[in-house]
């Protein structure tokens, strides 16, 4: 499939789970978003849509029961760098292990044998699936941060699909053994509001082939064939700022890079949530007629002086020039510096509605449900929020904390925020996990009172993000927000979620990082899919100018978080 061809429970207890009998009881009720109108203007919600198809044997099969297993999983090893010094290749480490967390509640020493499964699923987050080429991005901020671009950029849909594998490996949850159920993506899904790149991930998800090329199809244009030091140049003998610091060179790999892969597409269900870099241009501009044109046109940026990279840097992290002018004036007043690129309409920017409605598209189905938790109703009022039932009495609600007024900062209105109260008053007998991309000090507008309403609520038992790339897990009085690190950057992680009722009057959410199936050890001369996304590991972890700290402490890792049952 080209490029361009689309986008124009009953419960379980320990026991139960190693019989036949209750093999396929977790997945009752998947594929069905409830899609409850929003509030506009005040009005009454719009009544619940029929609910979607749930995916046919035939696209699901059903899950074998199996024990508990660190398999597959950081429980039982861990990409860990060898030997000193600059560019360290990576191995395998022993893993991570789990940590009992009593924050909220405390735990009895007998709850193991009694304990009754609620839910087991998954989530990814922050893929940046990137068109490394586009004319609109930024990796000229480099001179004035080196880690403002990363040297593995050109291999997100290599580690992507390998991410979908390892989740394909699994065959339960590695506390309980229950099925896995489905997957949610909370956000910066792709990196640049670009169709393109919505194409390549939801492809990614579904099931198909891609090729991560736009411009050309010949070749690639962009600033790793630029000749430029201050990017590292894999096929050229230029000792660049990566090749200081001991980066290979690696010939055929940007070729290799673009070529066309095919992904398996998950084995269960997967739900979407937005992020600001599915939303903005550079995850915190906002439309503009400029920078559409400049977007599908034959101009890019490659460099510029490290006093104006540094300052634009500055501007976005303190959440100024959100609508652009003084980078279009900065743009226009380098035009002259600009190089010529080949000009493609797949690198065209999206609306929120087009962004929803592309999930709707019958090709990107996969195992389902049908729109990924988007329905045809919330798509026409341009609404991306949702409800769906993640498994019998657990109910998931997907937020939109995006701005589309510009700030890579979260942003909730107050019509969302009645709507979600509405929700969770509505299903207080269920035990609901919220989702959003932004973490709650990263909600600039309407933080506070999402935090506080949250609260309110004592069916409500985590709130799982990310955003921030960096393993945290934080109590709030009674549930836990639960945010995990990219698979962009190191150490490129998912994690894997089992909500259980320990019939004792708590519950214990256990979550288990995941890395991707690619081997630990890379071998240069290995281009093909698999060989290139051990590569993308591997360079995450050497990128020049990279945060240290986004593994987190142990207790944000494998953890079992306790709280009481309300």
């Amino acid at each position: 499939m080209s490029r361009r061809s689309r986008l124009a429970h009953q419960p379980l207890d320990r026991r139960s789970l190693l019989t036949a009998a209750g093999a396929a009881g977790i997945t009752a009720g998947l594929g069905v978003a409830f899609g409850t109108g929003g509030d506009p203007a005040g009005a009454a919600p719009v009544a619940p849509p029929a609910p979607t198809r749930t995916p046919s044997p035939a696209s699901t099969p059903t899950p074998t029961p199996v024990a508990p297993s660190p398999v597959g999983t950081t429980l039982e090893s861990v990409a860990t760098p060898r030997g000193t010094g600059g560019y360290r290749r990576l191995g395998e480490g022993p893993g991570w292990d789990r940590v009992v967390r009593q924050d909220l509640a405390a735990a009895d020493g007998r709850r193991e044998d009694r304990r009754t499964v609620l839910a087991s699923f998954v989530q990814f987050t922050d893929t940046h699936v990137t068109d490394v080429q586009h004319p609109v991005r930024f990796e000229y901020q480099r001179a004035g941060k080196p880690g403002a671009w990363r040297p593995h950029e050109a291999l997100t849909v290599h580690g992507l699909i390998s991410l979908v594998e390892r989740i394909n490996s699994l065959r339960g949850g590695p506390a309980t053994g229950a099925p896995l159920s489905f997957v949610m993506t909370t956000g910066d899904n792709t990196d640049n509001n670009c169709r393109a790149e919505l194409e390549w991930f939801l492809t990614a998800m579904s099931g198909g082939r891609i090729t991560p090329n736009t411009g050309d199809p010949r070749r690639y244009e962009g600033v790793q064939n630029s000749g430029l030091p201050l990017y590292w140049q894999p096929e050229a003998a230029l000792r660049d700022l990566d090749k200081r610091h001991g980066f290979p060179r690696v010939d055929g790999f940007l070729d290799a890079a673009i070529a066309q892969v095919t992904s398996p597409g998950l084995a269960i269900p997967w739900y979407s949530t937005v992020g600001n870099h599915d939303d903005l241009y550079g995850g915190h501009y906002a439309s503009d007629p400029y920078f559409a044109e400049l977007a599908v046109g034959d101009r890019k940026l490659y460099s510029l002086p490290e006093a104006e990279a540094a300052a634009l840097h500055r501007t976005v992290r303190e959440g100024r020039d959100t609508r652009g002018e003084s980078l279009k004036r900065l743009l226009r007043a380098h035009a002259r510096a600009m190089r010529t690129v080949t000009p493609d309409p797949s690198r065209a920017p999206l609306t929120s509605r087009e962004y929803a409605e592309a999930h709707l598209d019958p090709a990107y189905t996969g195992a389902g449900p049908a729109g990924h938790g988007y329905t045809r109703e919330s798509v026409a009022q341009g609404r991306l929020y949702y409800s769906f039932r993640a498994a019998e009495n657990v109910v998931g609600i997907s937020l939109d904390t995006t701005n589309p007024d510009g700030d890579y900062r979260g942003h909730i209105t107050a019509s969302q925020l009645r709507w979600l109260d509405r929700e969770l008053a509505r299903h207080a007998d269920d035990h609901v996990l919220v989702f959003s991309h932004h973490y709650s000090t990263s909600v600039r507008a309407g933080g506070a009172e999402l935090l506080a309403l949250l609260k309110r609520h004592a069916n409500v038992v985590a709130w799982i993000n990310g955003h921030s790339h960096r393993n945290r897990i934080t109590p709030h009085g009674g549930f836990w927000e639960v945010t995990t690190a990219s698979h962009v950057d190191w150490p490129q992680l998912a994690r894997v979620f089992e909500l259980v009722d320990n019939r004792d009057g708590t519950l214990s959410l256990f979550t288990t990082c995941v890395e991707s199936a690619a081997p630990y050890g890379t071998d240069l001369g290995d281009l093909s899919r698999t060989g290139l996304a051990s590569l993308y590991r591997e360079l995450a972890f050497n990128a020049p100018g990279r945060s240290t700290t986004l593994t987190g402490e142990p207790g944000d890792r494998n953890t079992e978080l306790l709280l009481r049952r309300r």
